[in-house]
């Protein structure tokens, strides 16, 4: 049997927080990369992908916290 004390609950419940803001960050700055990225493209290359400027304008004025 084994026993848990609080400090080792406590050290492998902060590291999940952690790993999860972390994690949520990463996806943040992603959308942001992401969206920054699509205000550059062409207008060809609009056209390749399907999607219209008034497409890119709604994307890119999301808050990065929106999917």
């Amino acid at each position: 049997m084994s026993t848990l004390t609080h400090q080792s609950m406590t050290n492998h419940h902060q590291s999940s927080i952690f790993t999860r803001i972390s994690q949520t960050l990463q996806v943040w700055h992603q959308r942001q990369r992401n969206r920054r990225q699509l205000t550059q493209l062409s207008a060809r290359d609009l056209h390749d992908v399907g999607l219209s400027w008034s497409d890119i304008v709604y994307e890119a004025e999301k808050p990065f916290w929106r999917a």
